[in-house]
């Protein structure tokens, strides 16, 4: 896709977002929003998948470490056709297969069930050696909260990750500065990411984390990067299209109402 039609699908994955967790009356807008573009981008123009197949041999796998940002992965799997977008207003409901975190075991498309943070990015490390061990040339993707980095498996993970290394696995930072308590820095400093990434052995990319044009080279920058694994630091705003919810903590995890829903849309439908 070019970078027109990247900009429409991202616009519709928040359109998604918005109207799920509307309907759910609870979940996660700020971070999802901030990772709309990156998680189109991979399912859109990056990774090799297939709807039809979703278990295909060979596939790229994106594991979403910051598992409470499920509504965009959930609205990004939906428009590339692996179920109905209106299944999402089921979303965190009694019975719906699409709980308020990934499951693997009720979502086509989803690989590893997430939420408890740093797992899903120790799993992705896993995952990666595994292809390797098995001479396969799929890639794994991972995305996590800059708040995450706080979890010291995190750090487990990426020293390993170096020493066995795994150029097939990419880590995307959702560099947003902030989480549920507030600013990063006041709960627990975390910066400079891309340094300490570097420190352990990594291939550190940093960018604009709402800029197709930089999300598409640095992925091509890391499927050139031989011998070590990338981390793409991406510098996002929370809340990212609507308003009155960029750069606000408190929307870390409220759902939107009515009014704010339809504020909301109309903003993204400009």
């Amino acid at each position: 896709m070019d970078k027109r039609e990247l900009q429409e699908k991202a616009r519709e994955v928040r359109k998604l977002i918005i109207r799920s967790l509307n309907a759910a009356g609870s979940g996660h807008p700020g971070g999802s929003l901030s990772a709309a573009d990156m998680v189109t981008a991979l399912y859109f123009d990056e990774m090799n998948i297939d709807p039809a197949e979703p278990d295909m041999k060979g596939r790229d796998k994106f594991i979403l470490s910051k598992g409470h940002a499920g509504p965009a992965q959930y609205a990004a799997l939906a428009l590339r056709g692996y179920f109905p977008q209106e299944d999402l207003m089921t979303l965190r409901k009694m019975g719906s297969k699409f709980q308020g975190h990934p499951n693997m075991h009720y979502v086509p498309g989803i690989e590893m069930s997430t939420g408890s943070l740093g797992q899903g990015f120790s799993v992705a490390c896993g995952m990666a050696q595994a292809e390797k061990i098995d001479g396969s040339d799929a890639r794994i993707y991972t995305l996590l909260g800059d708040g995450e980095l706080q979890e010291g498996m995190i750090w487990e993970a990426a020293m390993s990750a170096a020493h066995y290394g795994l150029d097939n696995l990419v880590a995307l930072i959702d560099h947003n500065g902030l989480q549920i308590d507030g600013k990063n820095d006041d709960v627990m400093k975390v910066n400079p990411v891309g340094d300490k990434f570097a420190a352990f052995g990594w291939n550190v990319i940093n960018i604009d984390g709402h800029d197709f044009d930089q999300i598409c080279d640095a992925f091509e920058k890391a499927r050139n990067c031989k011998g070590k694994p990338t981390a793409i630091v991406a510098e996002t705003i929370k809340g990212k299209g609507v308003s009155f919810m960029e750069g606000q903590a408190g929307w870390h995890g409220k759902a939107p109402d009515d009014e704010q829903t339809r504020q909301a849309l109309e903003e993204l439908d400009r």
